[in-house]
């Protein structure tokens, strides 16, 4: 994996770059939608590809470990072809869905010991483990197994949880160098820096997890019940350490708003469930704002889901026809609306890179902070 820096914006951190991986380009900043079990959810791979115009999805390795097992991943030629993606695929650790199961896991230096949420079988993840893992399913990029400490959490908890997630990079970092790829492409791997909302911890992780050189690196334990300006404030921190001509991602994050705040802070790629899960539910993010489709005022408006809105559903479907939709438990609400909303998303990065390429990004990401975040 190789990454370029195009374009440096004047008067933030923002800046344009390209990821080369052997399955294709990335153009960066970029939103990668999330496909947790090998399928982002309710949308098919030709949408992905063609309208929504994906450039990368995300895959977790708890999920897919678990179901369809790495036997079959194997036995299919690993992920890309089992779901028949021919484009990038980022593969997060399962670290955060692990540490999620408070009631059945157990964390120990080894590895993190939990019950299945689907039949209760215990299993164990080691930062070897995982990797292996992530070599079945043939990601191009792969993470390493962390902690993520909850907020709020106190300073001796956040410390102890950096020290043991720099532990486990230290030998997943070596198992992965040490070992090779399945399938006959390469594949890179992303630290993941820690530390709370504590500013010293997150230097401290930030800068360890420098050190060890990775093709990239990652953000992890933000978006997790803090504040955003405390969000924001850690992320400031840790990009400042964090080298510029390696990408930068920022896990599990999050709103339009969040995104073009974190592009301006200096962060190349995000991901979240927030468009296509907010989307099933009725919230629908627009060029003018977020919107409660299911809310009255729309039942007889028949304007386009968004006349800006760059995705075929966006003209080809009125408010109106959505709403009914919605209110009638029809599943073809949750499709459009995520596919919508996944399509918005990538118009947003796509945006941004252009007006950080012809210098006024600043002046744009202004403007649009407040209007994104008004409720329609």
């Amino acid at each position: 994996m190789k990454f370029e820096v195009i374009t440096k914006d004047k008067h933030t951190k923002a800046k344009t770059g390209k990821i080369y991986t052997d399955h294709g380009i990335i153009e960066t900043p970029i939103f990668m939608p999330v496909g947790t079990v090998g399928s982002v959810k309710g949308v098919h791979q030709r949408e992905l590809s063609e309208d929504i115009k994906a450039q990368i999805i995300l895959g977790n390795t708890y999920h897919l470990y678990l179901r369809p097992g790495t036997n079959i991943l194997n036995k299919a030629g690993g992920l890309h072809k089992f779901m028949n993606w021919d484009k990038p695929i980022l593969t997060d650790s399962g670290g955060y869905q692990v540490f999620s199961l408070s009631h059945i896991r157990k964390i120990k230096e080894e590895g993190v010991t939990f019950r299945s949420h689907i039949d209760g079988s215990k299993h164990l993840f080691t930062p070897e483990k995982v990797v292996d893992i992530q070599r079945n399913l043939g990601s191009d990029i792969m993470m390493a197994l962390d902690e993520c400490p909850p907020y709020p959490s106190t300073y001796k908890y956040a410390k102890d949880s950096a020290g043991l997630t720099h532990r486990w990079l230290a030998r997943g970092i070596k198992h992965f160098r040490e070992t090779e790829g399945l399938y006959g492409h390469k594949q890179a791997f992303f630290p993941i820096v820690q530390g709370s909302t504590y500013k010293d911890l997150r230097e401290m992780s930030a800068e360890k997890i420098a050190s060890f050189g990775a093709e990239g690196n990652a953000i992890g334990g933000l978006s997790v019940g803090e504040p955003a300006e405390d969000m924001y404030r850690m992320l400031e921190i840790v990009n400042n350490i964090l080298p510029e001509d390696k990408p930068r991602y920022l896990m599990g994050v999050g709103t339009p708003v969040n995104i073009l705040e974190g592009i301006a802070l200096g962060t190349d790629m995000f991901d979240c469930v927030m468009p296509t899960r907010n989307g099933r539910n009725g919230m629908l993010f627009t060029w003018q704002g977020f919107i409660n489709i299911k809310n009255k005022k729309w039942e007889d408006d028949f304007s386009p889901i968004d006349p800006f809105g760059t995705s075929y559903v966006d003209s080809f479907y009125s408010k109106a026809y959505l709403r009914h939709l919605m209110k009638a438990g029809e599943r073809l609400a949750g499709q459009i609306a995520s596919i919508h909303n996944l399509a918005f998303y990538l118009d947003l990065v796509r945006v941004a890179r252009e007006k950080i390429n012809d210098g006024t990004f600043y002046e744009w990401k202004s403007k649009m902070v407040i209007q994104l975040a008004q409720r329609l």
